[in-house]
């Protein structure tokens, strides 16, 4: 390792740990909390009632404010990074499907698990591959599923020894 280099954390599997059929149940748990809501809104500029105006949100279908569902999409995501993706990713490559099953509110606690899909070697880089990840996120309180995403990431092989 030269000066220059920080050794990164690696907490992720390797790309020959993901296997297709490999199913993580995650850990950590999440309850996201009203203040979380209104930081996450109002950051990315999203000033929508449904949102931000317990009033409004009182006088809907929901009687009270829903989560962001980009939110609940990278609490979905970021729950499973310690134990899939956590120093052995390369990048994101996308995401093929995202879809919100039911209504988050203020209160809910998110469980995640993650189904690996598909597994493949890169051809253009030997020394890596390219997995799609299905993490699927539900409510605790009714198990309901709220958020499931399908996306591919590009992940290192694992180093020789």
């Amino acid at each position: 390792m030269t000066d220059n280099q920080i050794p990164r954390p690696v907490t992720g599997l390797w790309f020959e740990d993901l296997t297709p059929g490999l199913v993580v149940h995650h850990a950590i748990r999440r309850t996201i909390t009203e203040a979380d809501n209104v930081a996450f809104t109002t950051m990315t500029m999203n000033p929508a009632p449904i949102h931000l105006d317990a009033d409004y949100a009182s006088n809907t279908e929901f009687g009270q404010p829903l989560v962001n569902s980009l939110l609940t999409l990278g609490l979905t995501v970021g729950i499973s990074v310690h134990e899939t993706t956590m120093g052995t990713t390369v990048a994101n490559l996308g995401f093929q499907e995202v879809d919100f099953g039911a209504p988050v509110f203020a209160g809910d606690t998110l469980r995640v698990e993650t189904e690996v899909l598909d597994a493949r070697q890169s051809e253009s880089r030997p020394a890596q591959g390219v997995v799609t990840l299905e993490h699927r996120a539900y409510c605790t309180s009714s198990e309901v599923l709220v958020c499931r995403a399908v996306r591919s990431a590009l992940m290192h092989r694992r180093p020789p020894q």
